[in-house]
C-alpha cells in the first residue's frame, strides 16, 4: 500500500491493509533514523556552540556561531528528506524565496537565515528531536521483542542460547501447544504493534511538517508569483518575435517590393505609345503590387509599429488616433517613464482595437483618447460619444486584447450603456 497523500491518509483510507503493508516497516525506519540523525547532528551543534564561546573574546567566536543557523537548516533539509519514508507529499522548503529577476528561479538566500523564523523552528525540532529520537528508538526495540518473543516461540528452542533463558519462557518453547499458543499471540502483538508505529510515526511526520516545511498559503503563493513570472516571460518571448517579425519584413519583403514597384514604374513609362495591351498589363502589375504594398505595410503596422519604438506610446497612439475616420481628441499626462515592451505593445494595440471598434461599430462623431502615466503604471481611456451598447464578449475583438493585457499583469474594462457612448479603460501596473 502507497503512502501517497500524507501518512494519516494510509491509516483512514484503508486502514485493515496496514498490517500487510510496506507503511508499519517504514514508519518504523522513520522512528529509528531519527535517533540517528539527532546522534550526528546534536554533537556538531555542541561542537560549534562551545567552540564558539571559546573564541568569542579573540573575535573568532562570531564567525562560527554563525555557522550554527546553518547546522540547524542542514537538519531541516535531512528532516525533510527523511520525512518521505512516511509522506510522500512535497515538503518544500521555508527558506526558498522567489529570484529578484523575472526570468530566475527560487532561491535561498544564506544571509537571512539567523533572522529567519523557519530557523528558528528547524532548530526547535532539532532539540525536540533530541527528546523524541532515543525514546521513538527504545518504542521500536520494545515492541520488535515483544512482538519477536513469542512469534519465534515454535523455534525459540534451536537459536543458539535457549538453554539460558528462565524457566517459565523454557517451560513455554518446550512444549509445542503453548509454544504455538504464544506465536498466535505474538501475531496479534505484531498486528497491534503495527497501528501503534503506523500512528507514531505519523503523528511525528505531521509534526515535522508543520515545523519544516513551506506553509501552505505561502507555497500557494510563491507558485502564484512564479506563474506571473512565466506569464511575463511568455510575454516578452512574444514581443520580440513580433519585432524579428516585423523587422524581416520591413527590412526584406517590403524592399524587394518597393523595388519591384519602381521597376515596373519605369517599365510603364519605357512603353508609353507602344502596344496598348502590353501597357495594360504593365499598368495592371504596377497597381496590384502597389496595393500590396500599402496592404504589407499595414501588415507591418499591425505586427510592431516601428513608430511605437521610435516615439514610445504617445507619437504611436497620436498617430494612430489621426488615422480614425471619427476625429479623436488626444491628451497624454505625465508619460516620463516608459513602460517595458511588452507592456508598450499591449497598449497600444489595446488603443488601436478600441479605436477601430469606435469607427466601426460605435456611430460616434466625435472621441477623446486619454493616454495617463504614472510611477510604475500607465493608464489607457477611450469614450466615444456613440450609442452605446457595446460587450467585450460580443465580437468586437476587445476579448483577445483584454487577455494580452492580463498577459502583462493589466486590466480591460468596458462601460457602454445604450445610448451613452461607450467608454474603454486599460491599466497595466510592473514592478521592474
Amino acid at each position: 500500500m502507497g503512502i501517497e497523500g500524507g501518512p494519516w491518509e494510509s491509516l483512514l483510507r484503508a486502514p485493515l491493509r496496514i498490517p500487510l503493508s510496506s507503511t508499519p516497516w517504514r514508519s518504523a525506519a522513520y522512528l529509528v533514523s531519527g535517533f540517528l540523525v539527532i546522534a550526528v547532528w546534536l554533537p556538531g551543534a555542541l561542537v560549534l556552540l562551545v567552540a564558539g564561546g571559546l573564541t568569542w573574546p579573540i573575535r573568532v567566536g562570531v564567525p562560527v556561531l554563525r555557522l550554527l543557523p546553518r547546522w540547524a537548516v542542514a537538519l531541516g533539509r535531512a528532516e525533510r528528506a527523511r520525512l518521505r519514508l512516511v509522506d510522500d507529499r512535497p515538503a518544500p522548503s521555508p527558506h526558498d524565496r522567489p529570484a529578484p529577476s523575472p526570468h530566475g528561479r527560487s532561491v535561498t538566500s544564506t544571509r537571512a537565515l539567523p533572522a529567519e523564523a523557519a530557523t528558528w523552528r528547524e532548530a526547535g525540532h532539532g532539540l525536540l528531536l533530541c527528546l523524541l529520537g532515543p525514546l521513538n528508538a527504545v518504542f521500536v526495540v520494545v515492541l520488535a521483542l515483544g512482538v519477536g518473543g513469542p512469534l519465534l516461540a515454535p523455534v525459540w528452542g534451536w537459536l543458539p542460547g535457549s538453554a539460558s533463558v528462565n524457566p517459565s519462557w523454557q517451560k513455554v518453547i518446550s512444549d509445542p501447544a503453548l509454544a504455538w499458543g504464544a506465536a498466535a499471540v505474538g501475531l496479534l502483538l505484531g498486528v497491534v504493534a503495527a497501528y501503534l508505529l503506523s500512528g507514531a510515526a505519523a503523528a511525528e511526520g505531521a509534526l515535522a511538517r508543520t515545523l519544516l516545511t513551506k506553509p501552505a498559503d505561502e507555497e500557494l503563493e510563491l507558485r502564484l508569483i512564479e506563474v506571473d513570472r512565466s506569464r511575463a516571460r511568455l510575454a516578452d518571448a512574444f514581443d520580440d518575435e513580433r519585432r524579428r517579425l516585423e523587422r524581416d519584413l520591413h527590412d526584406g519583403t517590403q524592399q524587394r517590393l518597393t523595388g519591384l514597384i519602381m521597376t515596373l514604374g519605369l517599365a510603364r513609362m519605357e512603353l508609353s505609345g507602344q502596344r496598348a495591351e502590353v501597357g495594360r498589363l504593365v499598368d495592371r502589375a504596377y497597381d496590384e503590387a502597389r496595393d500590396t504594398l500599402v496592404e504589407l505595410q499595414a501588415l507591418v503596422r499591425g505586427i510592431h509599429p516601428a513608430i511605437l519604438t521610435d516615439r514610445g506610446l504617445p507619437g504611436a497612439l497620436s498617430e494612430a488616433a489621426r488615422r480614425c475616420p471619427v476625429p479623436v481628441t488626444v491628451r497624454v499626462e505625465g508619460m516620463d517613464e516608459r513602460p517595458p515592451a511588452p507592456v508598450e505593445s499591449a497598449v497600444y494595440f489595446a488603443g488601436c482595437e478600441a479605436l477601430t471598434n469606435l469607427a466601426k461599430h460605435s456611430g460616434a462623431g466625435g472621441a477623446e483618447l486619454l493616454l495617463r502615466g504614472a510611477p510604475r503604471q500607465v493608464f489607457l481611456q477611450v469614450r466615444d460619444d456613440g450609442v452605446g451598447g457595446a460587450d467585450i464578449g460580443g465580437g468586437t475583438g476587445l476579448t483577445g486584447l483584454a487577455d494580452r493585457v492580463a498577459a502583462v499583469g493589466g486590466t480591460v474594462s468596458l462601460s457602454s450603456p445604450e445610448g451613452e457612448g461607450t467608454t474603454v479603460r486599460v491599466e497595466v501596473s510592473w514592478t521592474s
